[in-house]
């Protein structure tokens, strides 16, 4: 794509990096209350049966996602024109997924400035290695990726990681604004629960919150996973690597059924995302809609998705996405040895 056609591209959906205040307002609206009323039903079915209780807290799970969703259009200030507004919204639902709103603000940017660089991975990213560095790290070094790389760690203990841990902590040289919204996020989220423990006790708080936070941090962790973990995504080196073709080549077009696709709040529109973190989540869809180019990025389905899972290490040379065994398979040819050919020539005096 040249560069006249990549700003063409950039200016086409810009129209629509625009918010609407009455849309947002909706958004809230159809998203928060329910996913109280979800909480509550969970709780008040305890006295029935787990399993009921259960059914609510995988639904209200799903509406953590989508209030995740809002939250990280705040972060991008999209959801409101006001500043003030994002932040407001942001740290509030933030407090509700657990995530501190200026930490997350500052590495998911960085995440959009890199994406796809391969000269500049290690911040808001999945950790990507290439089939060379694989090759060459220490066998400690080949364990830690094996593991970060499973399926059971990355989304089995991933959530807990990232809820307990990850999201609780201030990064080191982190500016006063965003320790301190860290601090008031953490404190408030304290504060809930031990309301919350005092009113219900804490057995009925772990039965319906855990699973709450253990649904909707694997399902969020598999959505960021597999919008950037596809055969042929997009990676470059710093020298080659481009915004526009990163946004469009490295994010897919995750095609879910409707409600999947509202519950996600169109995030599986992650091309158009890329391409223009300003607009807001319910303009996604539409601005796909309305941009033929932006049709033709690879587009996953959940069935095609789930090949992804496969997908371990980046090949420089080939450009796709390869599994543990492909690699095993490699490392075991043995290299090619260089044979000298030497001719026998014979010297015939008369």
């Amino acid at each position: 794509m040249s560069r006249k056609k990549q700003a063409e591209l950039k200016k086409s959906v810009a129209p629509f990096a625009k918010s609407d205040t009455k849309a947002s307002v909706i958004q809230l609206i159809n998203t928060v209350p329910p996913f109280i009323l979800l909480w509550f039903l969970a709780y008040q079915s305890l006295s029935i049966s787990f399993w009921l209780s259960l059914a609510f807290s995988i639904v209200a799970s799903g509406f953590v996602v989508r209030i995740f969703i809002i939250f990280h259009d705040c972060t991008h200030m999209s959801f409101f024109k006001n500043p003030k507004a994002n932040r407001i919204i942001g740290t509030i639902t933030g407090i509700i997924t657990h995530f501190a709103f200026e930490k997350w603000k500052r590495s998911h940017a960085i995440h959009h400035a890199t994406s796809s660089n391969l000269d500049k991975r290690g911040t808001g990213d999945v950790w990507v290695m290439t089939v060379d560095e694989y090759i060459q790290a220490s066998f400690w070094g080949r364990l830690a990726y094996r593991l970060y790389r499973n399926p059971i760690v990355m989304f089995g203990l991933g959530p807990l990681y990232l809820f307990l841990i990850s999201n609780r902590f201030n990064r080191k040289g982190a500016k006063p604004k965003e320790r301190w919204n860290t601090y008031l996020i953490n404190f408030t989220i304290v504060s809930i629960y031990a309301l919350l423990v005092w009113t219900i006790g804490w057995q009925a708080l772990l039965m319906v919150q855990l699973p709450i936070l253990f649904i909707s941090g694997s399902l969020g962790i598999w959505l960021f996973y597999v919008q950037h973990q596809f055969e042929d995504s997009y990676f470059e080196n710093e020298e080659e690597w481009d915004y526009v073709k990163a946004a469009v080549d490295g994010s897919s077009y995750y095609k879910l059924p409707l409600i999947l696709q509202w519950i996600t709040g169109n995030i599986g529109f992650h091309h158009v995302h890329h391409l223009s973190p300003r607009v807001p989540n319910y303009k996604l869809e539409e601005a796909h809609e309305s941009t033929p180019p932006l049709q033709k990025a690879t587009t996953i389905t959940l069935a095609s998705s789930l090949k992804s899972i496969r997908f371990r290490l980046y090949d420089e040379e080939n450009k796709n996405f390869i599994s543990f065994k492909e690699i095993k398979q490699r490392m075991k040819k043995p290299k090619p040895s260089i044979q000298l050919n030497t001719r026998k020539t014979s010297v015939q005096e008369k």
